[in-house]
């Protein structure tokens, strides 16, 4: 027997069980990745539909019938009644200040852990990452009366200040900064260094990509925050965010899908772009620290 043909067939053997398990793995991956876009793709579909098809599984129109348009659209993004570009630069002037703030709070928090030494600086530090098992709701009621109290009903303040103390983001941060070099530190002061310097020239630099995916993550929090944002305004206030405002297309006897499905749309938009200009960062701030050299 030709050598070539056995080697041709041991070869041929050796890597069919890789072709069967690929395929195994694309059989299930596939059917799950059609599930996990499949409200994707129904946002997608109902916000082209014509008024009255949203609720309804039809999606071949018959000969004649106009079930898609691109009317839903026109109406969110035109209509006077719906102010849909002061919705969207109130929610984007919230969770970008929401997140920026949270950024530099945590940045700094999480230095004066990692670095400094002070007095019962562990014991605090549990007592935060403990309020963490507190479900969010609870603190609801007395941040309402604060704000109630402070005047900030009605304000950006209101939305923006009691979402800035983040516990994950502050323990994210402090396990970053833990992990770099003491000997930057001291070779920072040595050469004469103010604490701010350090600060800003070391621990900053050292610590964008963390600092990123910590934005993003506070940024998606608060573009897509509904409940916090319904409460800390009137029906009337020009500060409605975009969440708010789609809820509107929901009234008491019917609720207008299409012009919701269309608006939620574009309200996906900025967190897809801002998730695909970082994606880099994002990755590598989740998985900074996960291996020690």
């Amino acid at each position: 027997m030709n050598p070539g043909s056995l080697a041709a067939g041991a070869l041929e053997k050796r890597h069919m069980p890789k072709v069967w398990r690929y395929t195994l793995s694309y059989a299930v991956l596939l059917p799950l990745l059609f599930l996990v876009h499949l409200p994707l793709l129904w946002m997608v579909v109902t916000a082209f539909k014509a008024p009255g098809y949203g609720t309804k599984l039809d999606f071949i129109p018959s000969p004649g019938e106009k079930m898609y348009t691109v009317e839903n659209f026109r109406q969110v993004f035109f209509d006077k009644d719906f102010p849909f570009y002061r919705f969207a630069w109130n929610s984007f002037v919230v969770a970008t200040g929401c997140a920026l703030i949270t950024v530099a709070l945590c940045t700094a928090a999480g230095y004066a852990f990692a670095k400094k030494r002070f007095p019962a600086r562990d014991l605090i530090f549990a007592a935060l990452i403990t309020i963490m098992l507190v479900p969010g709701l609870i603190f609801m009621v007395p941040q309402y009366r604060l704000v109630l109290k402070f005047g900030w009903i009605n304000t950006y303040w209101g939305m923006i200040l009691p979402h800035t103390g983040n516990i994950f983001g502050l323990f994210l941060l402090r396990q970053h900064i833990r992990g770099l070099p003491d000997s930057l530190l001291e070779a920072a002061r040595v050469d004469g260094a103010s604490e701010l310097g350090t600060f800003f020239r070391i621990i900053v630099p050292l610590s964008v990509p963390v600092m990123i995916t910590l934005f993003l993550l506070t940024f998606v929090g608060q573009w897509s925050n509904f409940l916090w944002q319904l409460i800390v305004n009137t029906p009337d206030s020009p500060y409605l965010t975009l969440p708010v405002g789609l809820s509107l297309f929901q009234g008491q006897y019917q609720t207008e899908w299409e012009k919701m499905m269309a608006g939620a749309c574009f309200s996906i938009l900025p967190i897809a772009v801002l998730f695909t200009i970082s994606q880099r960062f994002f990755i590598q701030g989740l998985t900074a620290g996960s291996v020690k050299e």
